[in-house]
């Protein structure tokens, strides 16, 4: 600075004929100190002037290298306009023109600097950041600007610690534990140097490394930490830095620096002794032995200290630049141009410059140094911001500060960070540090908020099947649309797979191909009925509807073709329509051949004309009227609903593309229809099958027709139970099963005899065998035919606003006022006064300032009678004081009250009068030193207006003691060393307030704050503790405009109608409620909930009806009441003093407000009809509020402050000498009493009050804490009510106790509940919250838990997943067993399958009972009983071993039921084959020769051959059971939310091989009973062999893709319903003829009978 001084006093153009000097104070690093040099310098160090014009000694100051210090500078100087500028104070706060406005710098504020900081944390993506603050204003502002940009890209803070050079090593080991602790990588320390050194030596110490630090501008260069032992924990720490410069004429200036050359600078004196190490003796002054004395040869030319490197100037550099701008705005002043203009001659004196003038050009400076930099100052003062990224590097043993980037801000407010990565030196191993509380979420996953953490703590969960995250970090998961699914990563959603059975899968081309074969021998046997249609086998066989038959087994077999491929609309009408009309026309056919053959049997009888009615053309008719019926069906179906492609979403991973049949009732009844056809055809041919062999199909027919009702039979649960393509399948199956049996079954046989046969195929064979037969079975046909036909989410606490500052002058002796000012007040003499600040007037009105005069005085508007009324209340308790004879006996108080008028300036105004006298010149006993005139002061009631004089008086130690003030930032007892008060502060409140939210499930609120330390200090505090209670979010935060600002109030309104938050909350005072209502009443905003801080509480000039009306219903806290005794009284008796008629005294405004007239009118006044006041006007005929005492409350605070100041003064007054607390244990007289004597008595005060509320001061000097909780009640009469509903007190050990009567609350427009208000209605149990992006944390959509998870609390973060065996209810709110399906015998499947089981067995053991009953007759003897018997008995064992497949598996019900069901099979099948070789060998010995035949099946060779067989079976049972056992299993595979209990069979090989075993004993058996099918028909058992054979074989085809696509227990089903239908038909096809013989026909039960066919019959066979 000096040097800058210097060189511009040497420069012929800037300032020309004119010197600078300068005048320089340490102020030792203390914003106390700082604040005295600053006004040590503007008041100058003289005793006395004679100089009138009392002008401030300096033009500008430039200053200080800390914020707080500037804080407190530019405060008290800026309401002078005294430029300060300064070069390394960056709180961002300084930049507030309405508190700072002749504070300019020449470095940039910290809000730049916490934007580069936060763009360097953006730029390496670090996440999880802790901090370190200086505790002063630097450090908490800088972090708090810092916090609130790195939140806006999601960044967390983990924790803050705070330090401070005079902290003690206990909290600096705290602080270094707490970096231990945390999980974070990267730490911002955001200190001054000096406040950090400590810590980094312990960080060091401790040995701490793996910490990547981020430096503030403050110590990033310093050279003191610079070295490598502090880089071995701080080595690679990156920071910003101003930009540096080299001075290159500032060394020569350095090193000629000498005490010799100015002894007087103690500066340099001190300086010479730290850099050479002696100390230097001016000339006569006395010499200490103990310390070195320089001989006066020493030189600094030499030397190599970093106080001479001038090419990395940073801090000086802005030295430099700020003196430079002062002389350019001091040349612009003086010389009207700039300094590149030629100058003239001056335009001003030097002598008439005033320091506002000098703030004034600051502002419009703008010039570009030689160094190239442009210097100018935007409107709030600040520079350009640009810095240089400085990265801590250690080369050649030293640390150096190496520029690495550059981080600059343009005129448009935008920023631009430069980074040359590559260069970085880095602490951990050269890799960027990743400091995450949580790794990113990788994509498919998303962040679960633990809860009760930082946003950026949080867990990864995959998403659930169904929902991807193709970002990383996602928030939550994204649902597919419903026809996609997500990849196996999550992080994709990908078109689910499509399922349809398709022509390139195997069993669509397996199908088809099967499906092309029917078709094939279709056209091939039609064509060969065709070419052989004149053959008598054709002829005989009715040609005509057998190729009408062949046509329609042909369309048969191509209509599967339909089902296979992409269904599409007219594929799936025509696969069903197709289907149905041409198995109508199939069966129709096959009815018509039947009706035919039945009638041309009867037209052999003499006499019959039945052919004449069944001609060509009623056989066509029937055909075409039966086809007809289903082509009606079908197109009925098709107008009504027809069939559809739907997509079935029942797979989560898949589209099961099907046909939706449309009309489920069409869909049966085609099919119902089918089968009636079927029946009919089965029942005709049935009663036909004695019709002669050679021309008669009756057999055939039957054998089919039996095969395609079995078929379908088994098709209906088989389609029920497949699941998608799979149903397809099975109806193709049934459809190619039932056309290949009657293809085969009645078209087989004559193209064996037309092709192989062709003897056979001639008219004589077919008449002969017709004429045989026909004669013998014509009778007992024509009486069994015609039997048959008649049965669905800143600290800104500010120290200073405007100062009005009094220095002392005077001529000889006396002592002069600066200024005077003209403050309304009330005033009382006494031995000792008390001072009071008190808000009577709602605004002041300020004179236009042009700077061209001294600016006027401002005027007051707007009497407040409340505030009178606080006034008055001092004055009360005063008196009161003083008519007490144990308090203060002996002693008067008087008093001092000023009107604050609601502006800061007119408030600091009267404190500093309180203390400095309104006397113009007063003789001083010793230049101006003395007791002040004033020794306590109560008051201000804002929160600004008692920062800005406590901390100016707090320098005195004057004791203030407030009532209203609540900033909790004034209980800093380092800032503010003898502020008290008897109101609880603003964290309290807040606190208060959040219990009250936390009571009422208020989650979501609005917050007003008003636009001065008290609303953002409660701004700060609210969100903070808001947070951390986890209570609820803010849904907007306001500032109100200070003053009635229409556009702004009406965005403000704007935004709380659209708000969805119902409740308000209100940190304002009353003035600024009014503007705020007067809006809402505008706008008519209704239904909101109002909560009202301490501050308007009370108002009682919002309890009108129109504001009522919306505000009826507000809670708020305040003050606690108290009752004061008398006052009412003396209230009543205030009369203006006849003798004062100053338009200053407030009881003179009072009594003019009060009565509408004038002490001293203005001309005009009683022309226009005003009243004169006399001062006898009687206030008790005046309704007002005024005397109401009824609701005192800030009154007793009031009343408390000044017993309190009473009860201190008493105190001191009863020291004893000797005991006294001061030095020399002395006590203080009255006459010598300084302030600070009196603070001391006044910390320690102790008292209770006539009400019993108990006074009394912590360390912070906050009283005891203690809020009521009121109600805003609006009676039927229009008047307000403030009921008491409870309230809220502090505790230190339960924190806040809130009570509360709910019942006495009325809610605004009559409700009797409380209103709601919440972001997002809490998630009930069976959901989860998820946060919404980019809001609140109390804004979040409620989602539903996915299947197989629960939540059992409300808002829960988390669905939890249900344990195995457990899945979740419908409401997902809590688990529940999983459902357990298995064939049990307690649904109605089970039910009926027992049932038919039981059935069987019952028949069984009554044919059983009927055979050994009959055991001696022919039949049963011819039909070999003991085999007859063992059939039976294995017969019922088939139907029970079906019951061990019904119920719950166990480990012995699975392996019984299947080597029951093999062994019993195997047991009965083998008899059946048994039964067939004895039929066989038996037919073989009635021909000569063929006896010995015989020998090879008698009864002990047949029960070896079944015992063998049946063994076979065993061994492959134990086998099985041994190897690989059937077990019960638990499939939780076919559905989530159910477990099905199934029998897993162990081994597939080996069941595969029990089922083959009965189907070659099967097979055998039929191809066995098929070769003898034409034995004689009385003993023969062959054909209804082969019957059952044929039944039995295609009963189990069916069921193999049935039981394989049957899921749960109808795979159990299948295989019961194949083990009851195949038993079933063995049981009937074999033992139902016998049995109709036994017990209908006995009279063929006879062996005659028996013999004679078998001989008739054996003879024509022969």
């Amino acid at each position: 600075m000096v040097f800058a001084i210097e060189e511009i006093n040497k420069d012929v153009a800037l300032l020309p004929n004119i010197s600078l000097g300068y005048r320089i104070l340490n102020s030792c690093a203390s914003p106390t100190k700082s604040l005295r040099a600053a006004l040590t310098l503007a008041g100058g160090t003289q005793e006395t002037e004679n100089d009138s014009s009392c002008l401030p000694a300096i033009s500008a100051l430039i200053a200080e290298s800390g914020s707080s210090q500037s804080l407190a500078v530019a405060g008290t100087l800026g309401p002078f306009q005294i430029p300060i500028v300064s070069y390394f104070s960056t709180c961002a706060c300084l930049s507030d023109r309405s508190k700072y406005p002749s504070f300019f710098r020449t470095i940039p504020s910290d809000y730049f600097q916490a934007k580069a900081l936060a763009a360097l944390v953006k730029h390496f993506g670090w996440q999880w950041i802790g901090a370190i603050q200086s505790d002063n204003d630097y450090g908490r502002h800088g972090v708090l600007a810092f916090k609130e940009e790195v939140q806006k890209f999601g960044v967390c803070v983990a924790f803050i610690g705070t330090i401070l050079r005079t902290y003690s090593m206990e909290k600096i080991q705290a602080v270094v534990e707490m970096i231990k602790q945390s999980s974070v990588k990267v730490i911002l320390a955001f200190v001054p140097e000096g406040d950090f050194y400590l810590l980094m030596k312990e960080v060091v110490k401790q040995n701490i490394t793996g910490i990547q630090w981020i430096a503030s501008e403050a110590w990033i260069t310093a050279p003191r930490p610079s070295t490598p032992d502090i880089y071995k924990a701080f080595g690679g720490a990156l920071g910003f830095v101003v930009h540096k410069m080299a001075i290159p004429k500032l060394k020569p200036f350095l090193m000629g620096i000498s005490p010799y050359t100015d002894p007087s600078e103690p500066f340099v004196r001190e300086f010479w002794k730290i850099m050479l190490g002696c100390k230097a003796v001016p000339p006569g002054e006395q010499v200490d032995t103990s310390t070195e004395i320089c001989t006066g040869n020493e030189t600094l030319m030499k030397s190599q200290d970093v106080f001479f490197n001038v090419t990395q100037l940073r801090v000086s550099y802005n030295v430099y630049k700020a003196v430079y701008a002062i002389a350019h705005a001091l040349h612009h002043l003086l010389f009207c141009k700039t300094p590149s203009e030629k100058a003239a001659t001056p335009c001003l004196n030097v002598s008439d410059i005033q320091p506002k003038q000098v703030t004034h050009q600051l502002q419009r400076v703008k010039f570009k140094n030689r160094f190239g930099d442009n210097v100018f100052f935007d409107k709030n003062g600040d520079p350009p911001a640009s810095y240089d990224l400085i990265n801590w590097q250690l080369r050649d043993g030293k640390v150096k500060h190496v520029t690495l980037g550059h981080f600059d801000s343009d005129e448009n407010g935008h920023y631009e960070l430069s980074i040359q990565e590559e260069e970085i030196v880095w602490r951990t191993d050269n890799v960027v540090p990743v400091s995450v509380c949580s790794a990113e979420c990788p994509v498919g996953t998303r962040k679960a908020q633990i809860k009760g953490e930082p946003i950026c703590c949080f867990d990864c969960i995959p998403c659930t099947d169904g929902t991807i995250a193709n970002t990383t970090g996602a928030a939550d998961c994204m649902p597919c649309p419903q026809e996609s699914w997500s990849n196996e990563r999550r992080d994709e959603c990908i078109p689910k797979t499509i399922e349809f059975l398709t022509y390139y899968e195997p069993m669509g081309i397996a199908l088809s191909i099967v499906s092309l074969l029917g078709a094939l021998l279709s056209l091939a046997t039609m064509l060969i009925f065709i070419y052989y249609r004149h053959t008598p086998v054709i002829k005989a066989s009715n040609s005509e509807l057998s190729i009408f038959l062949l046509f329609s087994l042909f369309l048969c077999f191509l209509c599967p073709l339909t089902f296979i491929g992409r269904p599409t609309a007219w594929v799936c009408m025509l696969r069903h329509t197709a289907f149905g009309v041409t198995f109508a026309l199939c069966i129709s056919c096959v009815l018509g051949k039947t009706i035919v053959v039945v009638t041309a049997f009867k037209a052999s009888f003499p006499g019959s004309k039945v052919a004449g009615k069944f001609g060509v053309t009623q056989q066509r008719v029937i055909v075409c009227s039966c086809t007809l019926a289903q082509i009606l069906l079908c197109v009925f179906w098709l107008k009504l609903k027809p069939p559809y492609p739907a997509m079935v979403f029942q797979h989560s991973d898949k589209i099961i593309l099907e046909c939706d049949t449309g009309s489920e009732a069409a869909f049966y009844a085609v099919l119902g229809y089918i089968g009636f056809l079927s029946i009919i055809c089965l029942v005709l041919a049935f009663l036909a099958r004695k019709l002669p062999d050679n021309f008669n199909e009756a057999k055939l027919i039957s054998f089919s027709m039996l095969i395609f009702c079995a078929v379908w039979i088994t098709f209906i649960p088989a389609y029920v139970s497949s699941p998608g393509k799979f149903t397809v399948a099975v109806e193709i199956f049934a459809i190619l099963s039932s056309a290949f049996g009657l293809l085969f079954s009645i078209f087989a046989p004559k193209c064996y005899i037309i092709l192989i046969k062709p003897e056979k195929n001639t008219k004589k064979h077919v008449m002969g065998k017709m004429l045989n037969t026909g004669l013998r079975q014509g009778t007992k046909m024509r009486a069994g035919v015609m039997g048959v036909f008649e049965d669905k989410h800143f600290f800104a606490c500010l120290l200073l606003t405007h100062f009005s500052l009094s220095s002392f002058s005077a001529n000889s002796t006396s002592c002069k006022l600066w200024r005077n000012f003209h403050l309304n007040e009330v005033h009382q003499p006494g031995d000792v006064v008390l001072g009071g600040l008190f808000e009577v007037h709602f605004k002041s009105v300020f004179p236009e300032q042009t700077f061209t005069s001294e600016p006027g005085q401002p005027r007051c508007q707007g009497f407040d009678i409340l505030g009178f009324r606080h006034l008055m209340t001092m004055a009360f308790a005063v008196d009161e004081i003083n008519r007490n004879k144990e308090l203060l006996p002996g002693l008067t108080l008087g008093y001092r009250l000023y009107d604050n008028c609601g502006e800061l300036v007119v408030g600091f105004s009267g404190g500093f009068s309180l203390v400095s006298g309104q006397e113009e010149q007063f003789v001083s006993r010793d230049d101006c030193v003395g007791t002040p005139p004033v020794l306590g002061v109560v008051g201000d009631s804002y929160s600004t207006f008692s920062i800005a004089t406590s901390v100016v008086l707090g320098l005195y130690r004057m004791p203030i003691v407030s009532y209203f003030s609540t900033c909790s930032c004034l209980s800093n007892r380092k800032l503010f060393p003898s502020f008290l008060r008897t109101i609880p502060d603003d964290d309290f409140q807040v606190r208060a307030l959040i219990q009250i939210l936390k009571h009422f499930n208020w989650t979501w609120t609005g917050l007003l704050v008003t636009d001065d330390d008290y609303g953002v200090g409660v701004a700060r505090a609210f969100r903070h503790d808001l947070g951390e209670s986890g209570s609820g979010c803010l849904a907007y935060l306001e500032v109100l405009p200070w003053d009635n600002d229409p556009p702004e109030l009406q965005r403000i309104v704007d935004l709380m109608r659209a708000s969805t938050a119902r409740v308000v909350m209100v940190f304002a005072h009353e003035n600024h409620m009014l503007h705020l209502m007067e809006e809402v009443l505008r706008q008519n905003v209704t239904g909101l909930q109002w909560i009202a801080s301490e501050a308007w509480t009370a108002a009682t000039v919002l309890h009108t009806p129109r504001f009522m009306s919306y505000l009826e219903g507000t809670l708020g806290i305040a003050i606690r009441r108290g009752e004061i005794p008398g006052l009412g009284h003396f209230l009543s008796r205030i009369r203006p003093d006849e003798r004062d008629k100053s338009e200053y005294s407030l009881v003179n405004q009072f009594w003019e407000h009060m009565f509408h007239c004038r002490f001293a009118p203005p001309a005009g006044w009683s022309e226009a009809g005003g009243q004169i006041c006399t001062g006898r006007e009687d206030l008790a005929g005046v309704e007002m509020d005024f005397l109401d005492v009824s609701n005192l409350r800030p009154e007793y605070n009031i009343y408390k402050a000044v017993y309190a100041l009473a009860h201190a003064l008493h105190n001191l007054l009863q020291c004893v000498p000797g005991r006294g607390p001061f030095r020399g244990r002395s006590c203080v007289t009255l006459q010598g009493l300084e302030p600070w004597q009196l603070l001391h008595y006044l910390q320690k005060v102790n008292f209770t009050t006539s009400f019993g509320d108990q006074v009394s001061f912590d360390d912070s000097g906050d009283a005891v804490q203690i809020y009521d909780v009121i109600n805003w009640q609006l009676l039927p009469d229009g008047q307000t009510r403030v009921q008491h509903v409870g309230e809220v007190k502090g505790s230190a050990f339960k924190g806040e106790e809130l009570t509360l009567d709910d019942d006495k609350i009325i809610w605004s427009f009559g409700s009797k509940k409380p209103p709601q208000s919440v972001c997002s209605e809490s998630c009930p149990p069976g959901s989860r919250m998820a946060r919404k992006k980019g809001q609140p944390e109390c804004c979040f959509d409620c989602i539903l838990c996915s299947e197989g998870k629960i939540s059992n609390t409300t808002n829960s973060m988390e669905c939890s997943s249900c344990p195995e065996d457990f899945w979740s209810n419908p409401q997902r709110d809590r688990c529940v067993p999983k459902k357990t399906e298995f064939l049990s015998y307690h649904d109605p499947l089970g039910i009926c399958l027992t049932s038919f089981s039981l059935l069987g067995t019952l028949i069984c053991a009554v044919v059983l009972g009927i055979f050994m009953y009959h055991r001696s007759t022919p039949i049963v003897r011819a039909n070999n009983s003991q085999l007859s018997f063992l059939l039976l008995i294995s017969l019922k064992l088939c139907f029970l071993c079906s019951l061990l497949f019904i119920g719950h598996p166990r480990l012995w019900t699975c392996q019984m039921r299947h080597v029951v069901f093999g062994i019993s099979f195997v047991l009965c099948v083998s008899s059946i084959l048994v039964k067939t070789m004895v039929v066989l060998a038996v037919f073989r010995a009635s021909k000569p020769g063929g006896g010995a035949s015989l020998k090879w099946f008698g009864a002990m060779k047949q029960r070896a051959t079944i015992l063998a067989l049946t063994c076979i079976q065993g061994i492959v049972c134990t086998a099985w059971i041994i190897s690989a056992s059937p077990s019960p299993h638990k499939n939780t595979e076919y559905h989530k939310d159910k477990i099905v209990y199934e029998c897993v069979v162990g081994s597939t090989v080996s069941f595969s091989i029990l089922l083959g075993y009965i189907g070659i004993l099967a097979i055998l058996s039929f191809l066995l009973a098929f070769m003898v099918r034409n034995l004689p028909d009385n003993f023969n058992e062959a054909k209804m062999i082969t019957f059952s054979m044929l039944i039995f074989c295609a009963v189990w085809v069916a069921f193999v893709p049935a039981y394989i696509n049957s899921p749960g227990k109808y795979a159990d089903a299948v295989e019961v319903f194949a083990i009851l239908a195949s038993s079933f038909g063995l049981l009937v096809a074999l033992f139902g003829p016998k049995c109709y013989i036994i017990l209908v026909r006995p009279e063929r039960n006879t062996k005659k009978a028996i013999m004679g066919r078998a001989t008739e019959t054996s003879h024509k066979h022969s």
